[in-house]
C-alpha cells in the first residue's frame, strides 16, 4: 500500500511541473511522448525528461509542418 501511495504522489508532482496544455495538438503530443519515452531510441543517453521533450518537440513540429517558431527572427543586440 505504501508503494502505491509513493507512486501516486510522485506522478501527481510530475504533472504539477508541466505548463498547462495549450490545445489538442499539445495534448496529443504529450500523450505520445509519455507513451514512447521508455521505448524510443536514446543514443545520446538523454534523461527521460529531455528525451520526452525531444519526442514532444518532434511531434509538434510534424503537426505544424515546420519548426516550433517559424516566424520568429532572432534578435541580437
Amino acid at each position: 500500500m505504501f508503494a502505491f501511495a509513493v507512486i501516486v504522489g510522485a506522478s501527481g508532482q510530475a504533472g504539477a511541473n508541466e505548463p498547462p496544455i495549450q490545445g489538442p495538438a499539445d495534448a496529443a503530443c504529450r500523450e505520445q511522448a509519455r507513451a514512447q519515452v521508455f521505448t524510443a531510441p536514446n543514443p545520446d543517453r538523454l534523461s527521460l525528461w529531455d528525451l520526452g521533450s525531444q519526442i514532444w518537440h518532434t511531434c509538434m513540429a510534424a503537426y505544424h509542418g515546420t519548426g516550433p517558431n517559424p516566424g520568429r527572427q532572432e534578435q541580437r543586440f
